[in-house]
């Protein structure tokens, strides 16, 4: 499924990744809690291997239920203590943001996150205003890579598959764009799966934010989705 067709309406963002670096905070945040509670932290990995669901669920595979609410608050003050020093924006992505809303696209976020770290992150970074809808793991029934979130933002703004495009950095963004008859543009300028979302064949790849902007600029300009990026 190539970048082509229907005119593009819509940008759909993941978070972590993507949007922002704040993969040093998330894993900073959970093994807080791990160090506190259990005497022991996790590798990357680990926590990569126990997201798909928001905080709580991950949290829930660890600690089980009891005392969880307190555990996660813990986790959430010190994600937002924490916040200025090891999270950042991309650089170039208010760029990138500020020429979609100049082209009246609609732009929302689907993340597995949960709710509370979200807007921490958006608020905090200053890119809430960009979006007009936002759905989290908190949100939906139905975690990545099921297009349950995707499906409910084409529905929330009434357009179809092929208006959207979804920008993710990882498997589950690339299933979930799939299953929804999305098209998707990976982005490897900060992921941990590097060689697998780029085997996955995504219909578009991009290694940095400029590299975004500049085929997006071509985009609008042509009227077309026809301009690959080079070397995909």
């Amino acid at each position: 499924m190539p970048c082509s067709s229907a005119n593009l309406s819509c940008v759909i963002f993941d978070v972590d990744g993507t949007l922002t670096q704040t993969n040093e905070l998330i894993f900073a945040s959970f093994n807080h809690v791990a160090a506190r509670h259990l005497g022991r932290t996790f590798a990357p990995p680990e926590i990569i291997g126990l997201f798909g669901p928001p905080e709580e669920g991950a949290l829930l595979k660890v600690f089980g239920p009891d005392h969880l609410d307190t555990i996660l608050q813990e986790l959430l003050e010190f994600y937002a203590a924490n916040h200025a020093a090891m999270a950042s924006l991309h650089h170039g992505m208010k760029d990138l943001l500020r020429f979609l809303r100049s082209q009246e696209v609609k732009l929302a976020v689907f993340t597995g996150k949960g709710r509370r770290t979200t807007l921490i992150t958006l608020d905090a970074l200053k890119i809430t205003h960009y979006f007009d809808f936002i759905v989290t793991g908190n949100d939906v029934t139905h975690h990545k890579p099921h297009p349950e979130g995707i499906l409910r933002i084409l529905s929330h703004f009434g357009v179809g598959p092929g208006e959207a495009l979804m920008v993710g950095d990882s498997l589950s963004d690339i299933k979930a764009s799939h299953g929804a008859g999305v098209r998707i543009a990976s982005v490897v300028w900060d992921t941990y799966d590097h060689s697998r979302v780029q085997a996955a064949n995504p219909d578009c790849l991009f290694e940095t934010v400029e590299d975004m902007l500049v085929w997006f600029q071509g985009l609008f300009r042509n009227g077309s989705m026809n301009n690959r990026p080079a070397g995909i």
